[in-house]
């Protein structure tokens, strides 16, 4: 009986220290970090067309980065740290169809779809790709 509890307690131990060699979370200004690798920072905007950069990556308690490729924005919103990585975004467009510093986006729990408040937007950084130098 004692081999049979110790060998439950070492399962569950495994379980909650994770897959062997597992790489280790990053913090949010670690994962930030590495989001924007390589990009140089922009002058500041005050709108984005959201048609044009709708892949989102949100930064738990830190930020929301719009946009894939060449070029993307970093959104470091009032109340950041309301922000988790697994929230929904739902933003409502107001005239110009343009996501702007003075929006609000709507955060949305993902499993049950309640809403948990929201962020108020800034300026947005663009982070483009540094170009390598070439003869």
């Amino acid at each position: 009986m004692k081999k049979t509890a110790l060998f439950s307690l070492a399962i569950m131990a495994a379980a909650l220290a994770g897959p062997a060699g597992a790489a280790p979370r990053l913090d949010p200004e670690a994962r930030l970090a590495k989001i924007l690798e390589g990009r140089v920072a922009g002058k500041p905007v005050d709108c984005i067309n959201p048609q044009v950069n709708t892949e989102t990556q949100i930064v738990d308690h830190t930020a929301i980065v719009y946009g894939w490729g060449n070029t993307v924005y970093l959104q470091r919103p009032v109340n950041a740290q309301d922000l988790r990585d697994d929230d929904m975004l739902v933003t409502y467009l107001h005239g110009t169809g343009q996501l702007c510093s003075i929006d609000v986006v709507h955060l949305r729990d993902r499993n049950g779809g309640w809403n948990r408040g929201f962020v108020a937007l800034n300026k947005f950084v663009p982070y483009t790709r540094a170009r390598v130098a070439t003869r």
